[in-house]
């Protein structure tokens, strides 16, 4: 009986050594984890952090109402002719066939 009983310690000591570093391991699996996500969430704010700054870069050549009038006479003191074709050596042809 006694040889049992000290069987069951070993066994008792042994599960419990193993529920322990189990235990550990999922902790450390579960900070790991987290440490990721943390990472990855960081990374995607700086990604959009960046776009925004870009978006408020371009946002300055906008037409607005306050902007409009300015823009109308810098578009008829400058006009563009966008009507040109390309030939196959890459010059620019203005003169088309109807003009």
């Amino acid at each position: 009986m006694a040889w049992n009983e000290a069987e069951n310690a070993r066994q008792r000591a042994r599960r419990e050594e193993r529920i322990r570093k189990e235990e550990e391991e999922r902790r450390r699996q579960k900070l790991e984890a987290e440490e990721s996500k943390a990472r990855l969430m960081e990374a995607f704010l700086k990604e959009k952090e960046k776009e925004v700054l870009q978006l408020q870069e371009e946002a300055k050549n906008f037409i607005t109402p306050e902007n409009l009038d300015a823009r109308i006479e810098e578009c008829l003191d400058n006009p563009r002719n966008y009507n040109f074709a390309i030939d196959k050596e890459g010059r620019i042809v203005k003169r088309t066939v109807l003009s």
